[in-house]
């Protein structure tokens, strides 16, 4: 993963309307820190020398301010050593399920790449420790979660594959909400048909 790939992933999910109004962040793990875009500079005007590099300590080095949330990239980081990229964004199904402070349950199998659900954190204001914490927990045991009124968080051992989740983490909040708002309730999977798909998932495209 380069500073180039990083730019690339954030232009692609801003002219998918998942970053409005220069909102939502990405980064890739660095060593022992991490790379992150710059606070408040649309992806459009954003060059790779933008991009800023954020040291364990929580020292930023680069000629831009890191993205507001970099509190919350760091504790992830910290948290999940597996994690290679992290995805947050402001897409808005996933965004309007979140001000409802709803996750989304398991009513199709694909929600099994973020894990067995996706929870909604709860509530920090943005830009805070408290925010990165709550989002920490959301995330244990899943590789997304949502953050109450705010947006979408989702993590991968790749920056294709946070990437590609953080596109499914709105498929699946889309239909979700098209459910709900025809008046039905979903009909969940239990445990064991997760794991039934689960099993399928592990050996799926190795035929």
């Amino acid at each position: 993963m380069s500073a180039h790939d990083l730019l690339a992933a954030a232009r692609r999910l801003d002219a998918a309307g998942f970053m409005p109004s220069k909102s939502g962040n990405l980064s890739i793990r660095d060593g022992d820190g991490f790379v992150v875009t710059p606070a408040a500079l649309p992806y459009a005007e954003t060059t790779e020398a933008d991009l800023v590099r954020v040291a364990a300590d929580g020292t930023a080095m680069g000629r831009q301010r890191p993205s507001s949330e970099w509190q919350l990239h760091a504790a992830i980081y910290a948290a999940r050593p597996e994690v290679g990229a992290v995805v947050h964004t402001h897409s808005p199904r996933a965004t309007a399920l979140s001000c409802a402070r709803r996750g989304i349950p398991p009513f199709h199998y694909m929600v099994l790449m973020a894990g067995a659900d996706v929870r909604c954190a709860d509530h920090a204001t943005f830009g805070t420790p408290a925010l990165a914490q709550n989002c920490v927990a959301g995330l244990e045991g899943r590789r997304a979660v949502l953050l109450a009124n705010h947006g979408a968080v989702a993590v991968g051992a790749t920056l294709p594959a946070a990437v590609t989740l953080a596109f499914e983490v709105e498929n699946l909040a889309g239909q979700y909400l098209d459910l709900l708002a025809a008046g039905l309730q979903p009909v969940l999977l239990n445990a064991r048909e997760l794991a039934e798909a689960a099993a399928q998932f592990a050996g799926y495209g190795r035929g």
